[in-house]
């Protein structure tokens, strides 16, 4: 009878002592989640209804910039840049209406995005910038640029600026056909985005460029850029993805 108490004991102990190291590793180790679901969220947005205080403006002077009704109007006489204030971080889409008015040179409809500065990388706007709304001024930025329907309306490129001053054009990156330039009254719908290495231009749901980075920018400023137009943008948003967890049910 001892002997089988004994036993039964000894059982008894293994199987606590089984269990205990059961929840031990348990507690030891990470679940994974059933699912994930990644979404867009919203970063930034301007409706345009409440003026200015979102932007920086650098113009020459003749030009005028407004933000009311619903839009932001650049009428331009000799360069302007209107930059976003809040810095950005990939992955990042900009999205935007723009149209070039047929009132004023149809010319232009350019942008800059992950835009710094050599010079002080966390602040585009320190004080002693010397950049005017004149385009050589934003030289010795880093930024992806596309000028769309420059040069008078005769060129739509994307360039890679390198903080140098270099701004290498590729072939496949130097449009003129009369497809890929501006026409004029047309409401453009414009995506911007930068993610996972890559920046690309989009248009009315078309991918007109795309760049693979060797050395990609991950962080920065964005830009409306034009020169002697009138340019009229809505709808102006700011997105990233954000990735949420579905824990497992007990």
């Amino acid at each position: 009878m001892q002997t089988m108490t004994r036993l039964h004991a000894k059982s008894a102990l293994a199987l606590i002592a089984a269990i205990l190291s059961t929840l031990t590793f348990t507690a030891g180790c990470k679940k994974k989640p059933d699912a994930v679901t990644i979404k867009a969220k919203v970063v930034a947005s301007d409706d345009f209804m409440h003026g200015l205080d979102k932007w920086v403006v650098e113009q020459m002077p003749g030009g005028t910039v407004t933000a009311e009704n619903g839009v932001m109007t650049i009428t331009d006489a000799e360069g302007c840049a209107v930059w976003l204030k809040q810095k950005l971080t990939a992955p990042v889409a900009i999205s935007y209406e723009v149209t070039m008015r047929s009132e004023a040179r149809v010319s232009d409809m350019n942008c800059f995005w992950m835009a710094t500065d050599p010079k002080n990388p966390k602040d585009l706007f320190y004080a002693d910038h010397k950049r005017t709304g004149k385009f050589a001024t934003y030289d010795g930025l880093n930024l992806y640029y596309t000028g769309y329907g420059g040069n008078a309306n005769t060129t739509t490129r994307f360039r890679r600026y390198d903080g140098t001053g270099n701004r290498p054009l590729l072939p496949e990156h130097d449009l003129a056909d009369a497809p890929n330039l501006l026409k004029p009254d047309h409401t453009y719908k414009i995506t911007l985005t930068a993610q996972d290495g890559e920046a690309r231009f989009v248009c009315d749901g078309k991918i007109l460029f795309s760049y693979k980075d060797p050395k990609p920018l991950t962080e920065g400023w964005f830009g409306f850029r034009t020169v002697q137009s009138r340019m009229v943008i809505k709808n102006f948003r700011v997105t990233t993805t954000e990735v949420i967890e579905h824990p497992q049910e007990k």
